[in-house]
């Protein structure tokens, strides 16, 4: 029925091309052995599983129709309609051309630069079809209405932070960024109901971030996290949790495309907020652009 495994994961990866796809075949070690017969039907035969019910899909895995609930939702879907329907948009696009390319000796300054080209362009699409607009919304919408907001990230990931929080400044939010994981938790401690702290990591798996985050959450505060797609402690922990492609892979490329995917959706949520709070904002923004500018 399946195709043949070894350590978890399906043979022909070939059909692994996909944000969703590929995240199913990373966590597949983790799940039962229920789940991860669903999780290898679904990498060995991706285009069929897009036509059939959630009783058929359970039937042809021997398992019942809520493991199958319960193996979308560990994948932060809001049910088995809300994942086929995700997958189906997902195969539905054109694969990238030399999506993610490496770092290889010798490479000429034009042969890098499409490199980086495609890798950015492919990380920025594939995030965009793992957006989950209603957690945007509810993102956006406990932004706005923050009284105050940390921000938490170390490594690559503070960058992120600190270009979220420059943006912020502008329109005059109450925020501050924290790379020290100890000012994070100082920090932390003193949010209350109504505020709202975002934590950054492209792994999920940051220790500093997710013991900052998780107090920021003991506080009372909105939590909301910006991760890879898939299961991660710090997406089980979060209220609002938002996910950037997960498909890029190698050691060489420092976080490159993933940065560029974290900046994707900090730029969507500014966005969204000036939009929504267009009288508030603009003027503010505008103010702030004149004054820098008087003092250049």
């Amino acid at each position: 029925m399946f195709s043949e495994c070894k350590n978890g994961k399906v043979n022909d990866i070939s059909t692994v091309s996909t944000p969703i796809l590929h995240a199913v075949q990373e966590h597949l070690p983790q799940l039962s052995q229920q789940e991860r017969r669903i999780g290898e039907y679904i990498l060995a035969s991706p285009a069929t599983v897009v036509h059939l019910g959630i009783t058929e899909l359970a039937d042809q895995c021997g398992a019942s129709p809520s493991t199958v609930t319960r193996f979308c939702k560990a994948f932060h879907f809001k049910g088995y309609p809300d994942f086929k329907m995700k997958l189906a948009g997902e195969l539905a696009q054109k694969p990238a051309q030399n999506a993610y390319q490496d770092v290889i000796a010798g490479n000429d300054l034009q042969t890098i630069a499409s490199a980086m080209e495609s890798n950015h362009v492919a990380s920025i699409a594939d995030t965009t079809r793992l957006l989950d607009i209603q957690q945007l919304q509810r993102a956006v919408e406990a932004l706005c209405g923050a009284g105050r907001i940390d921000l938490y990230g170390v490594a690559t990931s503070s960058i992120v932070a600190q270009d979220f929080y420059q943006k912020l400044v502008r329109i005059g939010k109450n925020c501050t960024a924290f790379a020290d994981s100890h000012m994070q938790i100082t920090s932390a401690t003193a949010l209350s109901s109504g505020d709202v702290a975002v934590a950054v990591s492209y792994s999920g798996e940051t220790p500093e971030t997710i013991a900052a985050l998780k107090c920021a959450k003991d506080s009372g505060a909105t939590t909301i996290c910006l991760t890879h797609y898939g299961s991660s402690s710090l997406a089980s922990l979060a209220d609002i949790p938002l996910f950037s492609s997960s498909l890029e892979e190698g050691m060489r490329r420092g976080d490159m495309a993933s940065r560029i995917a974290q900046l994707h959706i900090i730029d969507i949520l500014f966005m969204g907020m000036v939009s929504s709070r267009f009288e508030d904002y603009v003027p503010k923004l505008e103010h702030s652009y004149h004054n820098v500018r008087n003092y250049r």
